[in-house]
């Protein structure tokens, strides 16, 4: 871990993670939106600074969330996956959306939110599973794609 304490509990070692905003959502649009690159990352709804990004990027990458893959070895070629400590995080993700589906006004989704919105209140353990396994095709696709 990347902090000088060492955390007391379980539930206060994965709030040291991933208990910012920014760092769900970036996992969120990895694992939910197939982003990999900074600027996709940059371009979220939620407006993430330039700073904040790169230092829950590096953080990410310290404490194997996630791994880059640079086939030409520039900023321009480099993406962002999710590891298996990256993916298990969409447990936590799902579960913070259920909590608060309901108190957002539906206006506020797009319709690929309330297409996802439907599909997580249908049955959110398939979704997870579906999200999983379809995370895993897309990357091992780019890993196909750069030779790896």
């Amino acid at each position: 871990m990347s902090t000088n304490k060492t955390p007391y509990c379980p539930i206060a070692l994965a709030i040291s993670y991933v208990g910012d905003k920014w760092t769900l959502i970036i996992l969120r649009d990895m694992l939910l939106l197939n982003k990999t690159r900074f600027k996709e990352f940059k371009a979220s709804r939620g407006k993430i600074a330039t700073n904040v990004l790169t230092s829950r990027l590096k953080m990410l990458l310290e404490e194997g969330f996630i791994e880059i893959l640079d086939p030409l070895g520039t900023k321009k070629s480099r993406q962002y996956i999710a590891t298996a400590k990256g993916i298990a995080t969409l447990p936590i993700i799902i579960e913070l959306y259920l909590f608060s589906v309901h108190d957002m006004h539906v206006s506020l989704f797009s319709e690929e939110e309330l297409v996802f919105q439907k599909m997580v209140l249908e049955n959110p353990i398939l979704l997870k599973e579906n999200i999983v396994n379809g995370y895993l095709e897309f990357v091992n696709e780019l890993k196909v794609g750069v030779g790896i």
